[in-house]
């Protein structure tokens, strides 16, 4: 059965432990970047899941934390590419999302996309891993109308191997904080800051850390956008985000072509306090 809560004597959670989160751009914290960025200027992008490391960090003194996402990747590449790098590093917790970039793709298959989800959650658990799988978010107006019922049919999968595996669930699609604007980045695809931090600390909340603040806390009150303003907003995210996404696909390119794991290896998170 999946577990969709916890409590705070989690014996998961100790001084120690060690995370490994593995996926795609969702994990890497595409949308959330550092302020300070990299030592070359680069932007280093922070996530739910570096936020996450430090929450349980502030409850148990000190996490091992990894990371291995890359933005751009589909299913069987997260698995062939980083599934084994984790299993080696033999994680107490192992976050999995994936499969996102498949669906975005023609003729793609929430089936098969299950069987290898499946397989690689089957190794985790094998090896003696807790993991954590991810539906997504429960968006169905704009451009991703049209695709609304194949994401929910691959998310009945995630919940189905989270159940069969005895997995924590995050169930973002039931989280109706996300479906604000404010929780998604000016493309439309990624979270915002806010919305990382909001499912930084559900996940937390999840495995049994105690948080300080709420996910679920309602956005302030703002003024409706005007007609026209939308459509300014509408025609600088199709120059900004949409065209240079179909090109990349049109000609093959991914935006993770020249991008390596943030945080290969585990290396301590200390509290913050």
């Amino acid at each position: 059965m999946a577990r969709t809560s916890s409590d705070e004597n989690n014996p998961l959670l100790k001084r120690g432990m060690s995370v490994v989160s593995i996926g795609d751009s969702f994990t890497e914290g595409v949308g959330d970047p550092y302020p300070d960025g990299g030592p070359d200027g680069d932007v280093v992008f922070r996530g739910w899941a570096d936020r996450l490391a430090e929450h349980l960090a502030d409850h148990v003194g000190e996490v091992e934390y990894a990371n291995l996402a890359v933005r751009g990747k589909l299913m069987r590449q997260i698995v062939t590419d980083q599934l084994q790098p984790t299993l080696d590093m033999a994680p107490d917790l192992v976050t999995l999302s994936a499969g996102g970039n498949d669906l975005l793709r023609p003729g793609s298959d929430p089936d098969r996309m299950a069987r290898i989800l499946d397989l690689a959650v089957s190794r985790l658990r094998a090896a003696g891993s807790e993991v954590v799988l991810f539906t997504g978010v429960n968006v169905a107006t704009g451009y991703m109308r049209g695709t609304i019922g194949l994401f929910a049919r691959s998310y009945m999968n995630v919940r189905a191997i989270a159940d069969r595996h005895d997995c924590y669930l995050i169930d973002q699609w039931s989280m109706d904080v996300l479906t604000d604007a404010r929780a998604w980045d000016e493309d439309r695809l990624h979270m915002s800051p806010e919305g990382h931090r909001r499912l930084a600390l559900r996940v937390a909340e999840v495995l049994g850390a105690p948080v300080q603040q709420r996910w679920d806390e309602p956005w302030p009150e703002t003024e409706p956008v005007g007609w026209a303003e939308a459509r300014r907003e509408d025609l600088t995210w199709l120059k900004d985000s949409l065209g240079p996404w179909i090109g990349r696909r049109l000609t093959g390119r991914s935006s993770g072509d020249t991008v390596t794991a943030k945080r290969p290896a585990l290396t301590p998170v200390n509290a913050r306090r």
